[in-house]
């Protein structure tokens, strides 16, 4: 019953974060050895050496306590990079209710996971040079969940 849970619980989150992406296997996930009050410290300071502002950091675990979940360990974390986003909002529109990008992070017993949208699922051949901020993402991502994976 607690697996079911747990699987619920990550789907539901994920719907919530990125609804117009429609394939879980486009999905970036880790899971992070380190307790979430460290992980989550851990992933601000990764954004910010890799030249990310963090815009906000919103909690969930209000909505989802109403549904039974008594935790306080869940977070999305908004960032990215100013000019980039005002570069996007004037030339690229259709990009615009992605950014700034989000990371889900979440504890799960004693281990954290961290969840993400694969940028490259955005991809458009009509656009063809806003792709190379999602191939820019997408390398900065794999970067950040590398190093919290890592993370002890």
């Amino acid at each position: 019953m607690k697996i079911i849970a747990n699987n619920r619980l990550i789907s539901a989150i994920v719907f919530m974060l990125f609804a117009t992406l429609s394939y879980a296997d486009e999905l970036m996930m880790i899971r992070s050895e380190q307790t979430f009050p460290e992980a989550m410290l851990k992933l601000q300071e990764t954004i910010n050496k890799m030249g990310y502002t963090i815009s906000r950091v919103q909690r969930v675990d209000i909505g989802l306590s109403k549904s039974g979940y008594l935790t306080d360990k869940y977070r999305v974390v908004f960032f990215g990079r100013n000019n980039e986003i005002e570069e996007i909002t004037s030339k690229y529109p259709y990009l615009i209710p992605y950014v700034p990008w989000k990371i889900a992070i979440f504890a799960e017993q004693e281990n954290t996971l961290l969840v993400t949208a694969d940028p490259l699922r955005l991809l458009d051949k009509k656009h063809p040079a806003a792709n190379r901020y999602l191939y820019q993402w997408k390398k900065d991502l794999e970067k950040i969940m590398h190093i919290m994976q890592k993370a002890e």
